[in-house]
């Protein structure tokens, strides 16, 4: 018998307000692909259901993204079921070979895409900038520092005006693991004992994954900023010019949804061009198809679902703007015809 909180399994009436809103189940089509399925086979296996590939594949496609919770006219919180389960089962050696894959990947790197190379290689000229001691750590995640460097020196190009420093030997967050079902109580602690070290009391991330994770996982112990939040405080102070572009803003899951961020970027962005709205925004946004583990795990089901938020760009729009880096790879690996950039690359230009 599986160690599962039947009372939040049961809190789902099976009313299936959820599905629809379910992006996965809109695009499978199965009932174990949404929120009301996933909580029927998370009460399956309390009761001692045997677990198959059929299982795994129900419980792992679920992207975390929060619209089932939102949804949900009982308070059901399928997220949380869903994730207690995969650890339940991961406890239990019962994972998909994605999962076993990404756990060893992070174990032995140090962060997500297994890269051993140096994670400050993105800093080139900018020694001397970790400080003994400072208020802010920015915290740089995995896929910055090793897939997008750019947006990584445009953020520090702000950043560094103010009392901003960067942990010298960070580790990811911790948040894929918690998604799909592994501890991460190794790398927060590694985290947290440096921010300790330099006196920090706030985290600033540009990752909605991050922010989240920051938040959820740290016990409370910091005050974590989403850099739009940071931004947003100090705009007087960055003497912005006025650019002549007209941008669209796709909302993070983890950063909007999950954690109420939904005016700093807007009044950032509106600071120094034109917004105009997605279709869906703000709570009702739809999910760019990685969150959860699915990218990497379910790479075809990851980038049909972002092709479907592609659809969702308004007309006569220069950039699709983002404030997380797995929204952007997901959504320019989707086939954007729109140039899809970080808010930090559009400060930036607007700083130049």
């Amino acid at each position: 018998m599986f160690d599962l909180d039947l009372r939040s399994i049961l809190k789902c009436v099976r009313c299936g307000a959820c599905r629809s809103v379910c992006p996965v189940l809109e695009e499978i089509r199965w009932e174990s692909a949404g929120p009301r399925g996933r909580m029927l086979v998370a009460h399956g296996i309390s009761q001692g259901l045997d677990v198959d590939t059929d299982v795994l594949d129900s419980l792992n496609t679920c992207m975390t993204c929060g619209m089932c919770k939102q949804m949900c006219p009982a308070g059901a919180n399928p997220i949380s079921v869903i994730e207690n389960t995969r650890r339940q089962l991961v406890m239990r050696g019962e994972m998909t070979e994605a999962q076993r894959k990404l756990n060893e990947r992070i174990i032995q790197s140090g962060n997500s895409l297994g890269e051993m190379s140096d994670r400050h290689a993105w800093l080139g000229g900018y020694d001397g900038v970790i400080k003994e001691t400072a208020g802010y750590v920015y915290f740089v995640g995995c896929l910055g520092a090793y897939r997008y460097p750019e947006s990584l020196v445009a953020t520090f190009d702000v950043l560094s005006h103010f009392d901003v420093t960067i942990l010298p030997d960070e580790v990811c967050c911790g948040s894929p693991l918690n998604r799909t079902g592994f501890e991460s109580a190794e790398m927060i602690t590694h985290n947290a004992e440096q921010m300790h070290k330099v006196h920090a009391h706030t985290f600033i991330t540009s990752c909605a994954g991050c922010h989240n994770t920051l938040i959820q996982n740290y016990s409370g112990e910091f005050e974590v900023m989403h850099v739009s939040e940071f931004l947003e405080q100090h705009l007087s102070e960055l003497e912005l010019k006025r650019l002549n572009l007209t941008v669209t803003y796709h909302d993070a899951c983890h950063l909007g949804r999950c954690q109420g961020v939904f005016d700093a970027p807007r009044k950032v962005i509106t600071a120094v061009c034109d917004l105009k709205e997605m279709k869906t925004n703000r709570e009702n946004a739809r999910c760019c198809g990685g969150g959860g583990g699915v990218r990497t795990g379910y790479p075809d089901l990851s980038l049909a679902l972002a092709k479907k938020r592609l659809e969702e760009i308004p007309d006569g729009v220069d950039y699709l703007i983002t404030s997380c880096p797995l929204c952007t790879k997901n959504l320019i690996e989707g086939g954007s015809d729109t140039d899809v950039i970080d808010l930090m690359e559009l400060v930036r230009l607007a700083m130049e």
